[in-house]
Formats: C-alpha cells, sequence, structure tokens
C-alpha cells in the first residue's frame, strides 16, 4: 500500500488500523535541537480524541502519545522520531456485520477491488483513527514553526445550513475553544449544538467547514510551478477524511469578481511591503506573500447512518445496513485540530525546504 507519507524534508509517514493494536507516525527530517513540550503534544491529541462531547463518538480514547525514539533529554536529536498511540476501547465485534458487505459512501468496494483484501474493522488505514497520528505529528510541526512566528488556528465556520458571516477580524478566536462545537460565535454555537443533537436523534448525520488562518508566514515559502503553497496545502486538507472541497483566499467567490476587484494592490509602509487586500489568500503565485494565509475545507456530511440504508455485499445481494457502535454524528468539530496538524505540516516541510532556496 503506498501514500503513507507527507512531506519532502519535514517527511511524516503514519501507521496503524482504526481497531489494531496502535496507531502513529515516524517524523523523518526533524532538526535537532527543538525543545518538545509533552504537555503541548497531549492538548493537541485531548482536542481530537473522541468521548469528549455528547455531540462526538463515544468511543474512549485517552490518545496518549509514546515518544519512543528521536528525543533525548527534551530534545530532537535529528534522528527519526516515533510516535505511538495505543487502541485502547477498540471494538471489533461492532463491525462484523460488515465483514462482506459494502458501506455507503465509504472506502469499502474501492479498497476491496484495489488489493482484493480489506479491514472491515472501522475501515483499517481508511478510518478516521488514523488521523490521531497526524496530530500527534503536527503537533510537534505546530513547535518547529514555531520557531520563526507561524501560528496556526482553525475554527468550525459553518454546520449543515448554519454559517458564520462575521469577517475574521471582527472574531474573538479566545472562544474556539470555549465551546463543543469549536466557533467563535457565542450565539451560533448553540445553535449548532442543536442542530447537531437534533440530527444525531434522526440517526442521521451532518457535514461543515472549517477555516483556518495562518499568521506569522514569512514571504517566501512554496515554489511556483508544482510544488505552490496552496497545492500543497489543497493536497493535505483534501487528504483529511470526508474532505470534500478546498478554496483560499477568495476561493470561487473570487471568480464572479472583476480584476479590478479581486487584485491585492501593494503599499510600503514602515519598510515593510504588503497588500491592501488579501483576495489572495497570502500566496501569489504559489509563493506565501507575507500577509495571512487563510483558507477553508468542506466536510461531507458523516457516511455511518445509525439508520438502515439499503446496499449490497461482496457478492451482489442486496442487503441493509444499520451502523452499529460509536460513531459521530459530526465529524467537523474535532476535524479542526486535524486541519491545524496538516496546515502545520505543510509549513514546516516548506520552512525547511526554504532555508537552502538561495545564498
Amino acid at each position: 500500500m503506498a501514500g503513507n507519507s507527507f512531506g519532502q524534508v519535514f517527511k511524516v509517514t503514519t501507521f496503524g488500523e482504526s481497531h489494531g493494536e496502535m496507531i502513529g507516525a515516524v517524523i523523518d527530517g526533524c532538526p535537532a535541537g527543538l525543545a518538545i513540550d509533552a504537555e503541548f503534544i497531549q492538548n493537541e491529541m485531548n482536542r481530537r480524541r473522541p468521548g469528549q462531547s455528547k455531540i462526538a463518538s463515544a468511543r474512549k480514547e485517552k490518545d496518549e502519545v509514546k515518544i519512543a525514539s528521536g528525543v533525548f533529554e527534551g530534545k530532537t536529536t535529528g534522528a527519526p522520531i516515533s510516535l505511538w498511540i495505543a487502541n485502547e476501547d477498540a471494538r471489533p465485534a461492532d463491525y462484523a456485520h460488515l465483514e462482506k458487505a459494502y458501506r455507503p459512501s465509504h472506502a469499502d468496494f474501492t479498497v476491496d477491488q484495489k488489493y482484493g483484501h480489506r479491514d472491515h474493522r472501522g475501515g483499517g488505514r481508511s478510518s478516521a483513527r488514523e488521523t490521531a497520528a497526524r496530530v500527534a505529528a503536527g503537533a510537534i510541526a505546530k513547535l518547529l514553526i514555531h520557531q520563526p512566528g507561524i501560528s496556526v488556528q482553525a475554527w468550525v465556520s459553518q454546520i449543515g445550513p448554519l454559517a458564520l458571516d462575521a469577517p475574521i477580524g471582527n472574531l474573538d478566536l479566545g472562544l474556539i475553544e470555549q465551546n463543543a462545537v469549536r466557533c467563535p460565535d457565542p450565539a451560533l454555537a448553540p445553535a449548532m449544538i442543536a442542530l447537531i443533537e437534533e440530527t444525531k436523534k434522526k440517526g442521521d448525520t451532518l457535514g461543515g467547514v472549517i477555516t483556518c488562518v495562518i499568521r506569522g508566514c514569512p514571504v517566501g515559502l512554496g515554489e511556483p510551478v508544482f510544488d505552490k503553497l496552496h497545492a500543497d496545502l489543497g493536497k493535505a486538507m483534501l487528504s483529511i477524511n470526508a474532505v470534500k472541497g478546498f478554496e483560499y483566499g477568495s476561493g470561487f467567490a473570487g471568480s464572479a469578481q472583476l480584476g479590478s476587484e479581486q487584485n491585492d494592490l501593494f503599499v510600503k509602509e514602515a519598510g515593510k511591503t504588503r497588500t491592501l487586500t488579501n483576495h489572495s489568500g497570502g500566496i501569489q503565485g504559489g509563493i506565501s506573500n507575507g500577509m495571512d494565509i487563510v483558507f477553508c475545507v468542506a466536510f461531507k456530511p458523516v457516511a455511518t447512518l445509525m439508520r438502515p440504508q439499503p446496499t449490497i455485499d461482496r457478492e451482489g445481494h442486496a442487503v441493509e445496513l444499520a451502523g452499529k457502535g460509536r460513531h459521530d454524528p459530526c465529524v467537523v468539530p474535532r476535524a479542526v485540530p486535524i486541519v491545524e496538524a496538516m496546515a502545520a505540516l505543510t509549513l514546516a516541510d516548506h520552512w525547511l525546504r526554504n532555508r537552502v532556496s538561495r545564498l
């Protein structure tokens, strides 16, 4: 199975399955001497772990990260960093009915056809449980990009039809972690939570949108052809389970504007070049321009419904399936730290690559 690694210089390879013994990641290319804050890493894991609220999966995982190599006396050594996360509350029996049946809109059929064999226990490698390893690696990437002053912050901006339309500058991002849905609007957040709870009672699911802003990014990250910064951010986001869309800057709405409305004009202020507007989303020609990098990620509704759906089994026979076990009625709130982690991994990789781009 190919495609388990991400990045060129700061390279992350994840391993493990949803209901196996463990999941984890190996980071290669992290510079030596980086101070590792174990409490920070665990806090990032706690933001993603299941069982954290009544609108999340009831699976109980501590998601404690064991650093098995690459760190000595609290600092990275330059050797590969191995991160292990035990699966303590795996219940493979909950998925016995899926051994031959294909769940609608899951990877069951495609994986079975591609490999001729699949792990039906929660989807195996296709399970969103794998993203815990990304968050662990992303926490270390966050510590690394903090060195040049780069920060990554994401929040829920839409659940189903309920959308946050206030400009980023008008939001109090300090409120993101103050509610279960991770929306910085104190009026909209309760409505989002109520909608998720109501939908859950019906055995249905919801999707939504996460917005992310990257601040402090220096000018010059990204390459002008295939390795554009926004292209790699797009790949990072689209690799997350259930993601269906990515846009940065003015995105699709910008296609309805005139060039005179869309262009970001340059000015020089206090000896620093900046733009008056930021329709470009902090990236021009595939390279960061020093402005805030802003993007949105769209998530589809969770495919597992807690009510019957018609489908077929491996032999093509018609069957009826209903979700069993523990599932999120909406993954979007728990995906906020995943989006941040993948953004941090992308920036860490490009920041290290950029250090050797000129004399």
